[in-house]
């Protein structure tokens, strides 16, 4: 039987989460897939918050994908539209002492999404609380691809350090991932945080991303806490 009391011993430094399964929720309710987006949304917030008072340092959640921009037309554009209305909301969550960064190519959305998200950022840069990393048209293969284009352009010496790599990534400044969390059913990373999670522990769980409420959330870390990291010793 699982356990979701907050037994938990040890949390990771570092979490990122990857929020699947909102089109499948709305699809089996018989609602518009904006519906299961907009629900997605909201319970991200709690997430966010619970993790905040659990005293995690960093998380990183996986919005939208650089492959999601190949989804139907009115799907994306609903999308944009709802990360849009929702930063308003997300300014409350900075309130609560939560930095919020954005990591991906934002320059394919909005000049008002994007002067929203600058603001964002500018106005809960001072917090001190959790680092909350929001990845939107992000993918690992295009983030190490920019890295390697930026080290090439402004130090083109040859030799370079993995810190010095790591220095080059949308993550700058953050902590090797710890645990990732994917929900909705899918065993696989799909191009999230490929160089950050090098030695993350994966957990997998078939609750979808509108479900997942914050007692599973503890049975995901509780889980992580039961192993034994040994990082190839």
């Amino acid at each position: 039987m699982h356990n979701s009391q907050l037994t938990i011993k040890e949390l990771p430094n570092h979490i990122g989460i990857m929020m699947d399964g909102n089109r499948r929720w709305a699809k089996k309710r018989g609602l518009p897939t904006a519906m299961g987006h907009l629900k997605g949304a909201d319970v991200f917030k709690e997430r966010v918050h619970d993790l905040s008072d659990m005293g995690i340092k960093h998380a990183t959640f996986f919005a939208f994908s650089t492959e999601n921009l190949n989804r139907r037309a009115d799907e994306v554009s609903g999308l944009m539209r709802l990360f849009e209305s929702q930063l308003d909301e997300l300014m409350k969550t900075a309130e609560k002492d939560i930095r919020l960064i954005f990591i991906g190519d934002l320059s394919v959305f909005t000049d008002k999404l994007q002067k929203k998200a600058a603001q964002v950022e500018q106005e809960s840069a001072g917090n001190k609380g959790m680092v909350c990393r929001l990845a939107l048209n992000y993918g690992g293969r295009a983030e190490i691809t920019r890295a390697v284009s930026r080290l090439i352009l402004f130090s083109p010496r040859g030799n370079v350090t993995e810190q010095e790599f790591a220095d080059e990534l949308y993550t700058k400044g953050a902590p090797d991932v710890d645990f990732i969390i994917r929900t909705g059913g899918e065993k696989r990373l799909s191009n999230f945080l490929l160089w950050q999670a090098a030695y993350a522990e994966l957990y997998f769980t078939d609750t979808l991303w509108c479900d997942f409420n914050k007692d599973e959330l503890t049975i995901a870390l509780n889980d992580y806490a039961s192993r034994n990291r040994r990082f190839g010793n």
